[in-house]
């Protein structure tokens, strides 16, 4: 890989400028470092917990162990940490239909879910009997942001006020489209005033957001994939769902059956990685916070519009990057692909993915499949041709990565 003097030195300069931010980066690493270290010992870790167990998995020590972890460090009553949760859209559909009934209003208050979602929820149904929250007789209503990014709160009040919510969805991230991502402040209001004027459950789609802030958001109910922020790069597949006890129970009954549900649930192999993983998940965030800033700020002084700015909050790891073209944005991902560890000699291109409905280019050369804490990039192949760049499991490769990208787009 030939990197040019002129973008060696671009990286160095984004260094010294992002001094502060790196700072910031590492001081809510160590709180939250603190956090699951307190969480291990006051649960009493021991390597028994990682053998796993098969069949029915009855009296997991490990499982039921790593639950009460999750919910100690996300300040929550209860949670499920699953090997058998595959993805973060198998996560959400747990959750959703664990807690929702025919008959039930959900009411997404940051827009249109992720792509992913779309069908789960049954936005684009194109008939009946397909198993989506719409089949089940579920009635899906949005709020849009307003203007400025930010949850219309009074148009939130004003209609669970006059009518029966059950569900309140928060996307945390942006997914893609290009809005900013909320802070944890502003989820923490909306979740006050909702339970101010309801009994509605306040359900957060947490992904990429988890260990960026020094608290996870208040909720009923918060969701994720392993293979993003909590797995720390170390968990091969997974997700998790945190909350009141209320709500994981009913979730529970969704994801095993009514009268089981976190009671059993065999753990094969998958324990140590995912102990591990959390454990690194805080130090591996900030890694990946100081990839995207510095490729906001590469970026930004070659010309490109980014999201967020390199001198901006972040509240999550993605970056958006408007490369303004499909040519520039799959060199961009091609770049990525190049600078990665695995599959490095591989080109993506862009293709139909499941679950999406415009064609998607997706980089990552990851250990594990799909994991976007690894270095990873994807954007639809639709304008204004945006790349959504997240993870670096370490910075220096992140680094890499990221100059990687940027010679190949400046070689278009």
């Amino acid at each position: 890989m030939i990197i040019s003097e002129k973008l060696l030195k671009l990286a160095e300069e984004a260094e010294e400028a992002l001094k502060e931010k790196f700072r910031h980066f590492d001081s809510v690493s160590f709180i939250n470092t603190k956090k699951v270290l307190d969480a291990f010992r006051e649960e009493r870790v021991a390597e028994a917990m990682f053998a796993g167990s098969s069949g029915y998995g009855y009296d997991d020590r490990g499982r039921d162990t790593l639950d009460r972890i999750y919910a100690r460090v996300f300040n929550k009553e209860a949670a499920l940490v699953r090997h058998t949760l595959i993805s973060g859209t198998h996560t959400l559909s747990t959750g959703l239909f664990g807690l929702l009934r025919p008959g039930d209003v959900m009411l997404s208050v940051t827009g249109k879910p992720y792509d992913t979602l779309d069908e789960v929820i049954g936005i684009k149904d194109e008939g009946k009997n397909n198993g989506s929250l719409k089949d089940f007789g579920i009635t899906y209503k949005q709020i849009e942001l307003t203007e400025d990014g930010k949850i219309d709160i009074e148009k939130t009040v004003e209609i669970l006020k006059n009518e029966k919510i059950k569900v309140v969805y928060i996307q945390r991230s942006k997914g893609y489209l290009d809005r900013p991502t909320l802070p944890v402040c502003e989820m923490n209001e909306l979740y006050k005033t909702v339970k101010e004027v309801s009994d509605s459950y306040v359900f957060i789609d947490n992904c990429y957001g988890e260990f960026v802030e020094e608290n996870e958001p208040d909720a009923d109910v918060i969701a994720g994939s392993l293979i993003k922020n909590p797995g720390g790069g170390m968990a091969e597949t997974g997700g998790y769902l945190a909350g009141s006890a209320k709500a994981i129970e009913l979730i529970s009954y969704r994801l095993t059956s009514v009268g089981i549900g976190s009671e059993a649930g065999c753990t094969l192999n998958t324990m140590k990685s995912m102990y591990k993983g959390f454990f690194y998940a805080p130090h591996t965030t900030a890694q990946a916070l100081k990839t995207a800033a510095v490729a906001a700020y590469i970026f930004d002084k070659l010309g490109y519009y980014t999201n967020p700015k390199w001198n901006d909050d972040r509240y999550d790891i993605i970056q958006a990057i408007h490369m303004g073209s499909g040519d520039k944005l799959c060199a961009f991902c091609q770049g990525i692909q190049a600078g990665s560890p695995v599959d490095a000699y591989v080109t993506p291109e862009p293709w139909d993915m499941p679950g999406y409905s415009d064609s998607v280019i997706m980089a990552a050369g990851t250990f594990t499949q799909g994991a976007s804490i690894e270095l990873s990039a994807d954007g639809p192949m639709k304008e204004p041709y945006i790349a959504y760049f997240q993870g670096g499991l370490t910075y220096e490769s992140g680094k890499v990565g990221i100059l990687s990208a940027a010679s190949q787009v400046l070689d278009k």
